[in-house]
């Protein structure tokens, strides 16, 4: 007897990158942080109560909530947290969108907007990146019996963003369809749309604090947009888990959130070792897409993705590699510390030469 139901056994689930604990690698897989968060988390650990953690948190998690309504000047019913953005993400199908409505995404994006499609009964349209791995506004201004978009700015996994003007235009072409951005990558770009959610009834903006934050581990995620989006978001989050956002996190989410330069200095690192490393790169006979992101998109001009991918494994660097068609050719490198990336272009250049 099969006791899944019909849904649970079609779908295809998200592939998380590797978390191997094989042996020790160089981790550039996950696009997480290569350096650690700071130093006020660190201190916020060492201070905290740990006899708060018999009782539950507070379920509307109000002082995160207020720390990011006033970064981004907002009202606290402007703000939804989550256990990461993947779940906020997550609870926006089911909160904004009914069975056999459809979605339009990147057909090249981030791969989990298909698999919460199927898993709500919604059905997609992907909307084709150009040739150079571009996603057009234009494409996204008429789109006939579409419910929803969802927009990951930068894109992941090719890096390249979309301008904050081009971004509006769809907002301001499409006033009956709800419009969500996934900021994920937002800090190493300058293309957050973040400050307009007042202006639009129609825009939701996702972040995380996986990334530039340094808290992947933590796991907090949030949404920003109008008090009836958000109201929408809670009556999900409360009809499935109303503890969400654990103490610890919350506690330390909001020490990260409070340094903004420690974060400045670390997103600046980030940034021009990803330029040093596309270049270096780019000398070995690779094209890498121009990232606004703590990745790059690159493939070589006689190596196969997949070879690049097995051959850096081996030898204890760790990329991701995508099976899909139209990048199957490419790995995407996280940036790492500056001796992480030696390392990696070192690997690099003796599995060229041979």
């Amino acid at each position: 007897m099969n006791y899944l139901s019909r849904r649970c056994r079609s779908i295809l689930p998200y592939t998380a990158g590797e978390q191997p604990q094989d042996k020790k690698y160089v981790k550039l897989n996950t696009n997480e942080c290569p350096y650690p968060p700071s130093p006020e988390v660190e201190k916020t650990l060492k201070e905290f109560d740990t006899g708060r953690l018999r009782l539950y948190p507070d379920p509307e998690n109000k002082k995160l909530v207020s720390v990011i309504a006033q970064m981004h000047g907002l009202e606290p019913d402007n703000v939804f947290a989550g256990n990461g953005s993947d779940e906020v993400l997550c609870m926006c199908f089911p909160a904004f969108f009914d069975e056999n409505d459809t979605i339009a995404y990147a057909d090249v994006t981030y791969s989990f907007y298909k698999v919460w499609a199927h898993m709500y009964g919604l059905k997609s349209l992907k909307v084709p990146l150009d040739e150079e791995f571009k996603m057009l506004h234009t494409d996204y201004l008429s789109l006939d019996g579409v419910k929803g978009i969802i927009i990951c700015n930068p894109n992941a996994p090719t890096g390249i963003p979309m301008s904050r003007l081009d971004l509006l235009k769809i907002v301001e072409s499409n006033p009956d369809k709800l419009v969500i951005v996934d900021e994920a990558y937002g800090e190493f770009a300058s293309c957050s749309i973040a400050n307009r959610v007042d202006d639009y009834p129609n825009l939701l903006v996702v972040k995380t604090l996986s990334k530039a934050y340094a808290l992947a581990g933590a796991r907090c995620g949030y949404a920003i947009g109008n008090k009836a989006l958000i109201d929408g978001l809670k009556l999900v989050k409360n009809s499935m888990n109303s503890y969400t956002v654990n103490a610890l996190t919350e506690a330390v989410a909001v020490a990260a959130l409070g340094d903004k330069k420690y974060y400045a200095e670390i997103i600046d690192k980030i940034n021009a070792q990803r330029e040093e490393t596309a270049d270096a790169l780019r000398e070995l006979g690779f094209t890498v897409l121009p990232s606004s992101s703590n990745f790059i998109f690159a493939k070589h001009k006689v190596l196969s993705g997949s070879e690049i991918y097995f051959r850096l494994k081996e030898n204890g660097v760790l990329v991701r590699h995508f099976k899909s068609d139209r990048i199957s050719d490419f790995v995407r490198i996280t940036i790492g510390t500056s001796q992480e990336m030696k390392t990696l272009l070192s690997e690099v250049r003796k599995i060229v030469k041979n």
